[in-house]
């Protein structure tokens, strides 16, 4: 989950890369596109507040449309790459157009400038395109060196390689190393006639060819040597980052992509469907498409997938984050353990996040009819309750300090089962005391409280404190919690 990840940028290193875009200091920077038609999207503007962004939707949800329309904003990109027409099936074509907003200081050092792409006359039109450094990496950059057409001479034993063969410089070793954690400080590449690289890699004691790489790994290697080999300001495509690649491996290249904007300036612009990819973004860095509307903000691929209607559960649940999330379900399992496997609860960024996203549910028919939906807001949301509109609140108001406090004020009866709850001895009831107490006194901000207590009593996950606190609290609010889960209930009987 992502409360437990911790990323390897700094806050502080997010925090001025928010602040460079908004004060327009980089040198060239794609800040905006309107899609005025691009398929199913009609008039939606996406807004790079971040340089890295991600493009999330669910299967045919307008993913690879978004990264199209951003690299049609330059003259170093090829239109047909990204929307070819046919001369059979693409009359449609004939009304798409783009709009964007460039930062380019070699053009204008105070506005932003606009441009555009449409398509008439049977090709795209843009106007006075500017020219910047744009690298694409599509879905066959995951394909083996051994089923790529450009290798297959190097394969046959007639084959002599007459280039050269060099080390691959530190700046790609180091940054690989720390996307693969893999060491390829032996590796070389060899220049080919044909102008294409090929790798060899080794430790030392046995060489191969890249014919022997791992799909993920010739892919990061090769992303890597492009990106840091490019231009300052120069802007990369990924489709699909995470392709080929593990869960942690997909996080790290995101990270990579972070360092790489912080250290040249680069933006880079991906699609994907891993939730890890998206774990070192900020909000501002995350776009996700619904039926032809893009929004920003945190999202899980799975409220994705509810909210189009590509779950087997009979209700979905939208609450504010990942600890409203755990409430809730904490709630289904103790009073609902009949349904629990009828009912999704998903967890976004805020309430205004939540119930727009619960609202565009509702009103879908098409989705609505075989799949319904709850919004479940903290109880300090300015939003107000709508039991028409299947809007509740969770009791109390900031969940974190709600569940805390219950159990700081009732701590002298509960500390041996806190104890419990954190795997400890019940003899330690006296330092479970002594922390919570300590934490009551010094905590600044509620959503740090359960690691706080974590750390204190002896480096405890904060997901453990969490849980034993929560089902402390549903112990002692046995009515309130019984009341969420008919409200629960009664949404879930409301599709049946």
């Amino acid at each position: 989950m992502a409360q437990h990840y911790r990323s390897e940028i700094r806050d502080s290193t997010i925090r001025d890369l928010l602040t460079k875009v908004k004060a327009a200091n980089f040198g060239s920077y794609l800040r905006r596109m309107k899609m005025t038609k691009i398929r199913a999207f009609e008039g939606e503007t996406v807004d790079f507040e971040f340089p890295v962004t991600a493009l999330i939707a669910a299967n045919g949800g307008g993913k690879s449309s978004m990264l199209g329309a951003a690299a049609l904003a330059y003259k170093n990109t090829r239109p047909a790459i990204f929307f070819p027409k046919s001369s059979l099936g693409d009359d449609s074509m004939a009304n798409w157009g783009v709009s964007f907003e460039l930062i380019e200081k070699s053009k204008n050092l105070t506005q932003l400038i606009p441009k555009s792409a449409r398509f008439k006359n049977k090709k795209w039109a843009r106007d006075e395109v500017i020219e910047r450094s744009v690298i694409y990496f599509g879905i066959t950059r995951t394909v083996p060196a051994g089923e790529r057409t450009e290798f297959k001479k190097i394969a046959t034993p007639s084959y002599r390689h007459l280039g050269k063969r060099i080390a691959i410089s530190e700046e790609i070793i180091e940054h690989v190393a720390k996307i693969l954690g893999k060491d390829i400080s032996l590796f070389e590449v060899a220049s080919l006639a044909s102008g294409k690289e090929f790798y060899i890699g080794g430790d030392g004691k046995v060489t191969y060819s890249e014919f022997h790489f791992g799909a993920g790994e010739s892919s990061v290697i090769r992303m890597v040597a492009a990106i840091e080999s490019a231009p300052t300001n120069s802007l990369v495509l990924i489709e699909e980052i995470e392709n080929g690649l593990h869960p942690v491996a997909a996080r790290r290249m995101v990270e990579y992509l972070i360092d790489a904007a912080d250290r040249r300036s680069v933006q880079s612009i991906f699609t994907t469907h891993s939730e890890d990819a998206l774990l070192p973004l900020p909000s501002e860095g995350i776009w996700y498409s619904i039926e032809g509307k893009v929004r920003q903000g945190r999202i899980s691929i799975e409220a994705l997938r509810a909210l189009t209607g590509r779950v087997e559960e009979g209700l979905a649940i939208f609450v504010e984050d990942d600890f409203a999330k755990e409430i809730v379900e904490n709630v289904i399992r103790r009073h609902l353990s009949d349904i629990f496997d009828r009912v999704g609860v998903y967890a976004v960024s805020g309430q205004s996040q939540a119930y727009n996203i619960h609202l565009h549910h509702m009103r879908n028919p098409s989705v609505n009819q075989k799949l319904r939906s709850l919004c479940i807001l903290d109880g300090d949301s300015n939003i107000a309750v709508n039991e028409a509109e299947n809007v509740i609140k969770l009791p109390g108001d900031v969940p974190e300090a709600e569940v805390f406090n219950y159990v700081h004020n009732n701590i002298d009866r509960l500390s041996m089962l806190v104890a419990a709850g954190l795997h400890l001895s019940p003899e330690k009831d006296d330092m479970v005391k002594r922390v919570i107490n300590d934490v009551a006194l010094t905590n600044r901000d509620s959503h740090l409280l359960f690691n706080q207590v974590g750390q204190k009593a002896g480096l405890i996950a904060s997901a453990i404190v969490s849980s034993a606190f929560i089902n402390l609290w549903l112990e002692g609010y046995g009515v309130e919690a019984k009341v969420i889960a008919e409200k629960i209930r009664a949404a879930l009987s409301e599709q049946s």
